[in-house]
């Protein structure tokens, strides 16, 4: 698969001075304006279908802003694939660079894109485009940024280090929120439509000059060693690696749902439950909050009681919360409700998402891993990121049962829980050594 010689994984790790929190802030940047953008995206969908999408009937113009934002995942694969592999073969920076310079150029040409009253059929084809674009770069996004953050994180730690890569998403939403409060507060909404949703946008371009200033200082880890006692050394194909990616598969696939529909709990509260645009905005910020504490959290529990445990059991608790906060949220309808029952199911969320992005990543060895994990997030991302707004509007629409997301991301965790079953531990202190090493 590689060209380059790497050394086996039960190789001693050379000393490597830690990374610097500036360093862990430059790889974890993309992440965050990746779901900046979707916060945003989410919060002004009703504005940025008036300008784009619209329509005599509010509900199909929804629709096709939420399908228009999904457009975007058919690329993810195709940019994982292609970015990963350079990074496999030539280094993690430079894949990051690349992916991260694209965002931040969709970003800006989404924002600046004239609307439908001023240039027609032009506009929508043009948003289509660039979501395609913004796509791409984020397939080749994940995989590099976890693959170094692993790699250059103290063998110890590598959980509360992976934990910002989900903790990065959830400040983006704290961000992404508040931004959407202070609009909403001071503008109108005739403002919010016509500038708004644009100016919201344009700050989270404005981080891509710093962004590609940090990484450019970042150090490669694409040639150090490590040692991974709980990977087979013959591990280095994707063949090979096929049933971590299953496992892979269902564990993204069902983190997917769950954040896309915490992500949809603004439109949801607006559009279904039609309450107050100020509550609304704060469930997202609420959201990120809860998400950033917890997944905090999960992180220094997972380096100290392993990856799977705390793969199984919050599973288990956000198992048995989700459907009690949806029907508390639709049966008192007012903002301590709404507030109280993201929190709960965020929180429970996030404390497995750092095992998620360490242990699937420690479990490829590295001359997959950028291609083999991007590819795997990117698929799962594709399939049920790009749908499940879609899915739990159209839910709501032809059941008439405002709790009906609830049973989606019932379904959607049971899938997870099967994967996080049938994961071996990784973490470092707890995985098994193999037999062949010990007598060695």
């Amino acid at each position: 698969m590689s060209d380059i010689a790497l050394p086996l994984a039960f190789d001693e790790p050379e000393v490597h001075p830690p990374i610097t929190k500036r360093q862990v802030a430059a790889a974890v940047a993309g992440n965050a304006l990746e779901f900046y953008d979707f916060t945003i995206y989410a919060t002004f969908a009703s504005q940025i279908g008036a300008n784009f999408f619209p329509n005599h009937t509010p509900f199909v113009s929804l629709m096709l802003t939420l399908i228009t934002y999904g457009v975007g995942f058919i690329t993810r694969p195709i940019g994982a694939v292609l970015i990963g592999r350079w990074a496999d073969r030539h280094g993690r920076r430079g894949a990051m660079m690349f992916s991260f310079g694209l965002m931040g150029l969709s970003i800006l040409g989404l924002a600046l894109t004239p609307s439908f009253a001023a240039i027609g059929p032009a506009a929508p084809v043009l948003v289509v485009f660039w979501r395609l674009c913004q796509g791409f770069a984020l397939g080749g996004e994940v995989g590099p940024t976890t693959a170094f953050l692993v790699e250059a994180a103290p063998l110890g730690k590598r959980g509360i280090y992976g934990a910002w890569q989900g903790g990065s998403q959830n400040l983006a939403n704290i961000v992404g929120g508040l931004v959407g409060v202070i609009l909403a507060a001071t503008a109108g909404a005739a403002a919010l439509e016509l500038w708004g949703w644009r100016a919201a946008m344009l700050l989270g371009a404005a981080v891509l000059p710093f962004g590609l200033i940090l990484r450019r200082n970042l150090p490669e880890t694409l040639h150090r060693p490590e040692a991974r006692l709980h990977v087979h050394p013959d591990a280095a194909t994707l063949a090979a690696s096929l049933p971590v990616l299953l496992q892979g598969l269902g564990l993204v696939a069902a983190s997917t749902i769950s954040t896309y529909v915490f992500g949809y709990l603004t439109t949801y509260a607006l559009k279904t439950l039609h309450m107050d645009t100020g509550v609304a905005l704060a469930a997202s910020m609420v959201s990120g909050l809860c998400g950033l504490v917890g997944g905090l959290i999960g992180g220094v529990l997972s380096d100290r009681l392993g990856r799977r445990a705390m793969l199984v059991w919050p599973r288990i608790a956000f198992l048995l919360a989700t459907w009690p906060a949806f029907s508390l949220i639709v049966r008192f309808h007012n903002a301590a409700a709404l507030l109280g029952g993201t929190a709960v199911m965020t929180f429970l969320s996030a404390l497995s998402t750092a095992s998620l992005f360490v242990a699937f990543s420690e479990s490829l060895r590295k001359e997959v891993r950028v291609v083999g994990m991007g590819a795997i997030y990117a698929v799962a991302v594709a399939v049920f990121g790009g749908t499940t707004q879609p899915i739990v509007a159209a839910l709501v629409q032809f059941t008439g049962d405002p709790v009906s997301p609830a049973w989606y991301t019932i379904a959607a965790t049971a899938v997870g829980l099967a994967a996080s079953l049938s994961m071996k531990e990784t973490a470092h202190g707890h995985a098994a050594v193999p037999a062949s090493v010990v007598s060695a």
